[in-house]
């Protein structure tokens, strides 16, 4: 498969938020240069300014919903994407011939961080470091594996055999990807807390703030994380994952929009998740997890299999 991707990367840079916005009305009706304006400013976002990820993905969202966004200028300091990342990148965007799944297009955005400018990373943890969600992150130690011995020993009903039952009956791997195999002890101190204690979590909130694990909810659950932590690796996927319908299925792109923006906000009105102990909650059931914090399950207008059913229909 041949992909073009002359026109995204004119519209790669430091965006305009009022143009951004005003391109989101396009871009629901299928108009392929308002979706290029919008995964533009996603994508260098994403790999090349991480402090402006909440502001662009804001912009985007709220617009997408009607609801007000101040549009100011983006002042945040970015990196050049060098031509080693679009050469990846449109590796990464045709994908493998039978397709990815949960796994593969996981490690395959996460690979997209060694084609990144060297100063990259820095930018990254000094957005750590800024957000508001991320808990000073950089003065936690990193946390120990979870036992599947312990969570067995809690009773039936509880969200930890909720979640034992998750990952036994479905072969999901307590931490979604190996953090020694993927070096996340190397990262600076922010980041280094943030990715372990996300993938250890990501599970946990799934079950307790309503996320199935079909491809839409996956995806919505990537932009709750990233509104709750700014975390640049669910910047990277979401701009992936819309870039590939842009290219692929600018009619689509409409139904990821609207799903990315509703847990978006999602992820901005719940409490704030890397400050919750959730291993005091295992004994609790999911409605007492939830009424403890006060977190509201994801409602999003889609049914969750939405994407499975159609390609059942295709």
């Amino acid at each position: 498969m041949s992909i073009d991707l002359g026109e995204l990367r004119g519209k790669t840079l430091r965006p305009n938020l009022q143009t951004v916005a005003a391109s989101v009305a396009g871009a629901r009706k299928g108009i392929v240069a308002d979706q290029a304006t919008l995964c533009g400013a996603m994508i260098w976002a994403s790999f090349s300014a991480p402090a402006a990820i909440p502001l662009v993905f804001d912009t985007i969202c709220r617009t997408q919903l009607g609801q007000q966004a101040p549009c100011p200028s983006v002042k945040s300091a970015s990196v050049e994407l060098p031509d080693r990342f679009w050469t990846q990148f449109e590796e990464t965007l045709v994908g493998p011939e039978a397709g990815y799944d949960a796994t593969s297009i996981t490690v395959a955005v996460a690979a997209l961080n060694a084609a990144l400018d060297e100063g990259y990373a820095a930018l990254s943890e000094d957005a750590a470091l800024a957000h508001s969600g991320t808990g000073k992150a950089e003065a936690k130690s990193l946390p120990p594996m979870i036992s599947l011995t312990e969570l067995n020993d809690y009773p039936d009903g509880s969200l930890a055999r909720n979640l034992l039952s998750m990952w036994v009956d479905n072969g999901f791997d307590p931490e979604v990807l190996d953090r020694d195999a993927i070096g996340l002890s190397d990262l600076s101190p922010a980041l280094g807390y943030l990715n372990t204690r996300i993938l250890q979590m990501h599970d946990t909130w799934h079950l307790v703030a309503g996320y199935e694990t079909t491809s839409l909810h996956e995806m919505a659950i990537s932009a709750f994380q990233l509104a709750q932590f700014g975390h640049n690796y669910s910047a990277m996927f979401l701009s992936t994952v819309c870039t590939m319908s842009y290219l692929r299925q600018p009619q689509g792109f409409v139904l990821l929009l609207q799903n990315l923006s509703e847990a978006w906000v999602h992820g901005c009105e719940a409490p704030k998740f890397m400050a919750i102990e959730w291993e005091q909650d295992w004994h609790m059931n999911i409605d007492e997890v939830r009424a403890k914090h006060g977190i509201a399950p994801f409602a999003g207008s889609f049914p969750a299999d939405l994407l499975e059913q159609l390609s059942q229909a295709s």
